[in-house]
Formats: structure tokens, C-alpha cells, sequence
């Protein structure tokens, strides 16, 4: 009895045992997919990132007669909603960076060693998740504002907005760097802390007017940045706010690659 075996049709391959590969665009999307999900649905998150901000605004924001009050172009209610959206944004920048760490510790970062991801893609991805619930936290937050008596022109809403979002990248970079140094299981309890006070220091929350600490602060990370999205109300933006920011945002991407080369070049 004689048998036959199959063949592959004419101009096909056949591999026995292989799985068909998945093309990195596609592999990328799915998880950037997944990330803004999984972000979504963290509770903790959203509190932090998008009720949080106008909740403080609503609190700080209404105070006495600051609706009344000006603020170069805008009045002092829209000067610390600008202020909030800020905040809001540069609270989500660093968690998601310092996501990286939790992920890390949880051995999910070799598992995707496994994948078609390269580890700089998954860092992309997850900052890329992050800023997106930043846009998220921004719009909330002076959306609020706009409801509730805040007055600016509206050239300035739309860059007080993209300036808070675009800026808070320098935020990402630090999260992730202090991801890589910090403990994994209490990196965000540290810093939420931290990012709370380096907002008071470098005027955030509060002008700083002229006395010695207005000095002091234009060391801050968040200096430049408070300076930069408050311009838009007619404020006078400086050459050490713009240095201020550049200086740090290279500090805080230099120190996370720096961790990032080290992590993955580990077995």
C-alpha cells in the first residue's frame, strides 16, 4: 500500500510548527490600544488626573471676588485654572513614566521582550497613553473653568491649553527617570508628594513676586513651566523661564535614558 504526502500549492511556503509574524504597526497600535483601556479603567488614575485638577480649581479657583480681579489679559479665576490644568497634566506625565518601573518590577517588560515591541517602543507607548489622559485632564479642567467664570481671549485659552499638554512631556521624562531609581512599589507615594511641593517652589500655585524666594525658584523644574503657560495671559516671559525648562527637560530625558540603557541591557 503506498501513501501520498500532501505538497504546498505552487508558490507557497510551508513551516512546520511557525506562528505567522505580526507586523510591528500593528503590534503597536494593539498595545497603544490596550494602554489607553487600561487607563481608562484605573479608578485611582482618573481621580489623580482628571477629578482631581478641577476639583482643586473649583476649590482655590472661586475664592472671594477673583473672578472679578484681572489678570493681565484674563482675570485671576482663569490665572489659576491655567494653573490646575498644568498640574493636572504634569500629575499624569509622571505616572505614566513611572509606570514603567511598576511594569518592570511585575517582570512585564520581559515578557514583551518577547513580542515584536522593542523596549524604546514601549516606552513611547505608554508615554504616548499618558499624554493622552493628559489632553483629557487639561480640557476637563478648563472646561470647568470656562463654566464657572474664568475670562480670557479665546487666542489664549487654545495656548494656555496646548502649552500645559506639550509642556508636561518634561514631566514624562522625569517620572521615567525617577522610575528607574525609585522603589517600584511605592514610586508614585513619592512622588505625588514631591511634585506637590516643586509646584509651590516654583510658583505654580502661588505668584512669586519679588522678595528673595522669587530668586530661589527659577531653580525649580516647574518654573519655567508656570512662566511659559501663563505667557498667553500677557504675561512677561523671560529668557530664564525658556532655559529653565530646556535645561530640565534635558536633565530628565538624559537621566532616563541613561537608567533605560542600563535596564535593558540586563539579562
Amino acid at each position: 500500500m503506498s501513501t501520498t504526502t500532501p505538497t504546498a500549492p505552487a508558490g507557497t511556503t510551508r513551516t512546520s510548527g511557525a506562528r505567522p509574524r505580526v507586523p510591528v504597526a500593528t503590534a503597536v497600535r494593539t498595545y497603544l490600544a490596550v494602554e489607553l483601556r487600561r487607563s481608562l479603567r484605573n479608578r485611582r488614575s482618573l481621580i489623580f488626573s482628571v477629578v482631581m485638577p478641577p476639583v482643586f480649581f473649583l476649590i482655590f479657583g472661586l475664592q472671594g471676588d477673583y473672578a472679578d480681579q484681572s489678570a493681565g489679559n484674563g482675570n485671576v479665576t482663569a490665572w489659576i485654572a491655567v494653573s490646575m490644568a498644568l498640574y493636572g497634566a504634569m500629575v499624569t506625565a509622571t505616572g505614566g513614566g513611572a509606570s514603567v518601573s511598576v511594569e518592570r518590577a511585575q517582570g512585564w517588560t520581559r515578557q514583551l521582550r518577547l513580542t515584536p515591541l522593542r523596549p524604546t517602543v514601549y516606552v513611547v507607548v505608554k508615554l504616548a497613553a499618558a499624554m493622552a489622559l493628559g489632553a483629557v485632564s487639561v480640557a476637563v479642567t478648563l472646561a470647568v473653568a470656562a463654566a464657572t467664570g474664568a475670562q480670557m481671549p479665546v487666542g489664549a485659552w487654545i495656548l494656555c491649553a496646548l502649552l500645559a499638554w506639550v509642556g508636561s512631556l518634561v514631566f514624562a521624562a522625569f517620572g521615567l527617570f525617577m522610575g528607574y531609581l525609585l522603589p517600584a512599589e511605592n514610586v508614585m507615594q513619592i512622588l505625588g508628594p514631591v511634585l506637590a511641593l516643586l509646584s509651590f517652589g516654583g510658583g505654580l500655585f502661588v505668584p512669586l513676586g519679588d522678595g528673595w524666594w522669587a530668586t530661589v525658584a527659577q531653580l525649580f523644574p516647574t518654573y519655567g513651566l508656570a512662566e511659559l503657560v501663563h505667557a498667553p495671559l500677557g504675561g512677561d516671559l523671560g529668557v530664564g523661564a525658556v532655559v529653565n525648562v530646556v535645561a530640565w527637560a534635558a536633565i530628565f530625558s538624559a537621566g532616563a535614558a541613561w537608567r533605560f540603557r542600563k535596564d535593558t541591557a540586563r539579562v
